[in-house]
């Protein structure tokens, strides 16, 4: 079987910068082809218990973006092959500016931008700013959104379309049946390549989604054992490594 392609999540900063980025050199090593680099947010809409749990934690420590960006930029300066994706949420890429922040996350070496909370045809100027700063935007497509809305979305001419494989949060398991793969289609029929997330954290969803994206998206899966194992550097890095490896199939 085909190596299958994974992006993984991790929250920039937890437990700490030193074990993040002992984790992203894990996941490197397990086959992760896109590292999505999430910064820390205080009121998350999109995240579960594990990730909102790593965010506040990471937060108390008086974290802030520029530290989340001083983070991908080691982690570009060390894998400058590997491409990185920004997660967070509108408020934090508002706030300072938009045409700013894409600025300075391009000069730090990300390649993309997943903002949620922004609607693809209401994105503040998300799409422009990437585009002049060499980025794209990645915008979310759910299952609860309209036909016709759905359908606006898939034929925006988006290089790449995140599909959240159900509603609500991640974290949960997630079943790849018929209504998902369904779904799936109708986010591609506009010709953007899908990377499908939300609930993926075995190398049996995994393979169930590969046919149908770009990229299977995992990131609450390695949240926890960067949480389970944060207490010994080796063990996490092991653990870490050896789950890309099950999602992408070499194992």
């Amino acid at each position: 079987m085909n190596k299958i392609k994974l992006m993984s999540h991790l929250v920039a900063g937890y437990p700490t910068d030193e074990l993040a980025l002992t984790a992203a050199r894990a996941l490197i090593r397990g086959g992760a082809d896109i590292l999505e680099i999430q910064l820390p947010f205080s009121d998350p809409s999109a995240d579960g218990p594990a990730i909102q749990t790593a965010c506040t934690k990471v937060l108390e420590r008086g974290y802030r973006t520029s530290d989340g960006l001083n983070f991908i930029a080691a982690i570009h300066s060390e894998f400058p092959q590997t491409t990185i994706y920004l997660m967070s949420y509108g408020s934090l890429v508002y706030t300072p500016g938009v045409a700013d922040f894409c600025r300075r996350a391009a000069e730090v070496g990300v390649k993309g931008m997943i903002i949620p909370d922004l609607p693809f045809d209401y994105d503040e100027g998300l799409t422009a700013s990437c585009k002049a700063n060499g980025m794209v935007n990645i915008p979310v497509a759910a299952p609860s959104m309209s036909t016709e809305r759905l359908s606006k979305l898939a034929h925006a001419g988006f290089p790449y379309i995140y599909a959240a494989l159900r509603t609500g949060i991640t974290g949960s398991d997630t079943k790849i049946d018929d209504a998902t793969l369904s779904f799936l289609q109708k986010v591609s029929e506009g010709g953007s390549k899908v990377y499908g997330g939300f609930g993926i954290s075995t190398g049996v969803q995994a393979k169930a989604l590969a046919d149908s994206v770009e990229a299977i998206v995992a990131g609450s899966v390695f949240v926890r054992i960067i949480t389970e194992m944060q207490g010994d550097a080796e063990k996490l890095s092991t653990a870490v490594e050896a789950k890309a490896r099950e999602l992408c199939g070499m194992c």
